[in-house]
């Protein structure tokens, strides 16, 4: 359920990190040590699988660093998924390349503006020159890649160098993300995330750069016109029951944070809408207790998050899955 193309199960198998970025919604780092086993990786993706989701998306932490990403890639794939993996590029060796080629159908790269922009969100001087360096092999390897772009308050005016980058260095797809102030964003970064103004200068720019890249390199943009809500109101809000759905039908994406917990959305999402743990029952388990109360409870955020966010407004370009974060909020927070 949400503005998505696919079902897709979004798995974070660690929090090591080869950085401390201050945008990270994790809080990941060199120091981190939450790992999931991969045996139990293995079973869930399989699990996911049966009950409907078609695409695997690793990140982290740095998921290049998680020893078993071949295995699990690999895995994805043999059960007929289409698999993704975001990575901040700085560690793309050959070596770490040789082993998840061909089975990775677009490789994520973060990119946070021109040079010094991305720097400073990533507190590593080398970050921008280190992850240009590893592009050349990222292209010899075959796997097809793209850039994602963490749109601010204050960088609006660095998209088209970011889009134009991305283009020249042979990306096929080019994202545009709003900076969400949860993990060490909310600390780190408070009031950085773009407001209802920018987000609209965003809206249009984007439009802009989709238009000069067409044909030629995709242009996401994760940021949605209430318009277009209140025209597709069943891609945002399901009124059928549960029953005996797949899990896919009724959350995407789902996620499995590094310390085994399965909640809906994104990560950190409030623990009264989370499914259970890994460590407790496999997937299948969890969604069928989930189905007799959880669906209830987030059927209803949704509608009150709809209902809030598709009214007409001066100002009609939002981030949806950060308005549902912020009415789950509210809601555990008055429960």
């Amino acid at each position: 359920m949400g503005p998505t193309n696919h079902y897709i199960i979004q798995i974070h198998p660690t929090r090591r990190c080869n950085l401390r970025c201050l945008h990270c919604y994790s809080s990941s780092g060199p120091e981190e040590r939450d790992q999931l086993p991969a045996a139990l990786l293995l079973q869930a993706i399989a699990d996911a699988r049966d009950e409907g989701y078609q695409v695997s998306s690793f990140s982290g932490g740095e998921p290049i660093l998680y020893p078993e990403l071949p295995a699990l890639l690999k895995h994805a794939r043999a059960n007929g998924m289409k698999t993704t993996v975001t990575s901040n590029g700085m560690l793309l060796d050959r070596r770490r390349l040789d082993a998840i080629a061909g089975f990775v159908n677009v490789l994520a790269i973060s990119l946070d503006g021109i040079p010094e922009s991305h720097n400073r969100m990533r507190a590593n001087d080398r970050a921008f020159d280190m992850m240009q360096s590893r592009l050349e092999g990222v292209r010899a390897s075959g796997i097809p890649f793209g850039f994602i772009f963490t749109l601010t308050q204050y960088n609006v005016n660095e998209l088209d160098w970011a889009a134009e980058f991305a283009f020249c260095e042979g990306a096929k797809l080019f994202q545009i993300h709003p900076l969400e102030e949860v993990g060490r964003a909310a600390n780190v970064l408070p009031g950085e995330s773009p407001d209802a103004i920018e987000s609209a200068y965003g809206f249009i720019e984007s439009e802009r750069i989709r238009k000069v890249y067409e044909g030629r390199m995709a242009v996401q943009l994760d940021l949605v016109h209430s318009q277009v809500m209140r025209e597709h109101r069943e891609r945002f809000v399901d009124d059928m029951d549960a029953g005996a759905r797949p899990l896919a039908e009724l959350v995407s994406p789902l996620v499995i944070e590094p310390t085994g917990r399965v909640a809906p959305f994104g990560y950190g999402f409030p623990d009264a809408y989370a499914l259970g743990s890994l460590y407790s029952a496999s997937i299948p388990e969890l969604a069928s207790a989930w189905r007799r109360a959880g669906w209830r409870r987030l059927q209803q955020l949704c509608r009150t998050t709809f209902d809030d966010a598709a009214a007409p407004r001066e100002l009609p370009v939002l981030n949806w899955w950060d308005q549902l974060t912020h009415h789950a909020q509210r809601a555990t927070i008055g429960a």
